[in-house]
């Protein structure tokens, strides 16, 4: 997999330990920002990466200590980097709960793991094949 700085300061991730599964995207900013509930901001990385595999997705999902001990998480939840995109990675922020949080340059703010994608060839039917115990209740219908 292919990355390069977008940006002259931006930090290169690396997996910090063997067992690590992500890598820590860093904010790519010359000053601090403030991050207020009432705002959510968009955070440059200044990396951009090329999966160039079909069958891979790049997620970027919160830092968890962040999320916890700040109420810093990401305004989708969860970011999709396809396969064909090599433009800059950017993270959408917002506060679940406090009053604010300074985001400082290079600080660690979200993650990116890459997966397999499956990409089903879809069948328009009238009926399906077979009938689940479950059908079509919704939520809660499993009884727990």
């Amino acid at each position: 997999m292919q990355i390069k700085k977008a940006r002259p300061s931006a930090v290169i991730p690396q997996f910090q330990t063997e067992g690590a599964a992500a890598i820590d995207l860093c904010a790519c900013i010359e000053e601090t920002m403030l991050l207020t509930p009432e705002t959510p901001v968009l955070i440059h990385t200044g990396i951009a990466i090329h999966i160039d595999d079909k069958s891979v997705v790049g997620l970027i999902v919160p830092r968890s200590g962040l999320g916890f001990n700040y109420g810093v998480g990401l305004m989708n939840t969860v970011g999709v980097i396809d396969s064909d995109y090599q433009g800059e990675i950017m993270v959408k922020l917002r506060m679940t709960h406090g009053d604010s949080y300074r985001i400082q340059p290079n600080e660690r703010i979200a993650q990116m793991f890459f997966v397999p994608v499956l990409r089903p060839i879809f069948e328009e039917v009238e009926e399906f094949s077979a009938v689940t115990e479950r059908g079509v209740g919704g939520f809660g219908s499993t009884g727990k």
